[in-house]
């Protein structure tokens, strides 16, 4: 039996224990109430605060006076920094309302920051005027939902645009769009191209022959529902697969219509992907990712099941014009194959107009000669001793391009040096594959550059993921002078985030020179883009 003296003490204890419970729970609050924000306190203990979404004015340029509205600032004269887009800027003036500063000299478009006792304040963003401004009157503004990776322009000048992409300026809701479509010179959407369904992969390049046909190459199987592709296939002018009707082994004579197929007319491909088609004289080289060429013996073949006849060749093929394969080119007559190739990838290369093609990649070898990242092809596929690269990359090479008027090639990568010079990730060559020491690339901060390109005036390209170029605020995209400094003027833009891979170049609507830049890239200036935009280049 319990006891009544017992039970009170049970009692009581249970009462302590919720007093006890109580009094934490009330002890924790208390100490919750005193935590404080150390970024929202310290700002409402400074008492500083921007106001208002602009600057007056809203942009300017170098050297000119801009005044922000920002409360809280006067007491605190002498002992902060202002800067736009990290780029420290004088301060001229501040009063308890606004400060007034002066755009900094290599300023670009981006926000704004006030530094004060190791506190950041951010304020509205700020567009720095110079040479280089997005032209708004290009009607390319949504771009593409995917990768450009190759430009051409027509006889008429349109464009046509081929990458990894189902949608451009959001038509695709009214016309299939798959890896190709075709724009006017302002990139305005054109529906008069024929390629019904399109590409089930992407395009990666696009070529046109003597006959006004274009040839493309990527990772294609088929082509407006069409099957038989590898890698490459040849359209007609207004985009439709280049097709034929052929007659094939009928396994079912009862049914007349099954000695019939129709398949597309260029009767060749890869076993792999076509990075790259090269057209000279009517033959078709193509460079890539492949092990084998293959075609099909439609003689002896079914409408269910071709008859293929295979060959090893390693990322380089030459055909004719309609799909054959030239076998004096990259060819062993005694083991009825191609040669070794390299040792690594081919991600890109350029043809000559002597037809030699200078490809780049991830190989140190090509045929077993040593060729470090980069090598130039004879028109017979041999490997061209007289290409004068010395050592080499000592990393791979991403992209390659080459300016016909300049002379001069350009090379972007992961590397750090070329034929022992140190170059940074980017090298400007000479036509003999000598580096052209006027243009020394500084020093880069944040990434890799992933391409460059030199254009007729002489001033370079260059795009990449990094942060700065020779200790000034560079996100992502720059143009740089013919000796590698950054071109006054030219380097007002803000951010940029992607990979160029085509320039073209061109004018505004203004007649302004411009250029289209296409590739992967979702941001240009601070502002969002679809893989295209065209950029003016004020002189």
């Amino acid at each position: 039996m319990i006891s009544i003296n017992t039970l009170n003490i049970r009692v009581n204890l249970m009462s302590l224990l919720l007093l006890l419970l109580v009094l934490v729970q009330v002890s924790c609050k208390k100490k919750e109430g005193f935590v404080v924000d150390p970024y929202g306190g310290g700002k409402l203990a400074l008492g500083v605060k921007f106001i208002g979404d602009e600057a007056s004015p809203s942009s300017g340029s170098t050297g000119e006076e801009v005044t922000f509205k920002i409360n809280g600032l006067a007491k605190y004269q002498g002992k902060f920094d202002f800067f736009i887009n990290e780029t420290k800027a004088e301060i001229v003036t501040v009063s308890d309302s606004t400060v007034t500063v002066k755009v900094p000299e290599n300023a670009s478009s981006g926000g704004t920051t006030v530094l004060l006792e190791g506190q950041s304040f951010f304020g509205p963003k700020f567009s720095v005027d110079g040479k280089v401004a997005v032209d708004a009157s290009f009607k390319a503004v949504n771009g593409t939902n995917g990768p450009i990776y190759d430009l051409y322009k027509t006889p008429s000048g349109d464009y046509m645009m081929v990458g990894s992409f189902n949608n451009f300026e959001n038509q695709a809701a009214t016309v299939p769009i798959n890896g190709i479509v075709l724009i006017s010179r302002d990139g305005a959407f054109q529906n008069s191209l024929k390629a019904g369904k399109g590409s089930d992969g992407s395009i990666l390049s696009i070529n046109r022959l003597n006959s006004g046909k274009y040839i493309v190459g990527g990772f294609i199987n088929s082509y407006n529902k069409r099957l038989g592709m590898n890698g490459i296939t040849r359209l007609n002018v207004d985009g439709s697969l280049d097709s034929t009707r052929i007659r094939v082994v009928n396994v079912k004579p009862d049914i007349p219509g099954m000695g019939f197929d129709t398949v597309a007319t260029f009767n060749g491909g890869v076993f792999g992907v076509a990075y790259r088609t090269f057209v000279r004289d009517n033959k078709i080289t193509v460079l890539g990712s492949f092990t084998h060429y293959v075609k099909y013996f439609y003689e002896r073949s079914t409408r269910d099941f071709k008859v293929t006849d295979i060959t090893g060749m390693n990322q380089m093929v030459r055909m004719t014009e309609d799909g054959t394969m030239d076998s004096t080119f990259n060819y062993n007559p005694d083991t009825k194959q191609g040669y070794a190739g390299g040792n690594g990838s081919i991600y890109d290369g350029f043809m000559q107009a002597d037809g030699k093609i200078v490809a780049i990649g991830s190989f140190t070898t090509f045929n077993g000669v040593p060729a470090n990242h980069i090598v130039r092809i004879n028109t017979d596929g041999s490997v061209d001793k007289t290409f004068n690269t010395g050592s080499g990359a000592d990393g791979p090479v991403i992209s390659i391009t080459y300016n016909a008027v300049t002379g001069k090639i350009m090379l972007a990568g992961a590397f750090k040096n070329f034929n022992g010079k140190p170059r940074e990730g980017v090298v400007m060559l000479n036509t003999n594959g000598t580096v052209d020491d006027l243009f020394q690339f500084n020093q880069l901060v944040g990434g890799v550059p992933n391409f460059a390109h030199q254009l007729n005036n002489g001033k370079v390209l260059v795009s990449g993921g990094f942060n700065s170029y020779h200790g000034v605020i560079r996100q992502g995209f720059m143009i740089l002078g013919q000796n590698g400094t950054l071109a006054a003027g030219y380097n007002n833009t803000g951010a940029f985030e992607g990979q160029v891979l085509k320039v073209v170049e061109t004018t505004s609507a203004l007649g302004n020179p411009a250029v289209i830049l296409v590739g992967a890239f979702n941001k240009f200036n601070n502002t969002r883009v679809g893989n295209i935009v065209r950029v003016e280049l004020k002189q």
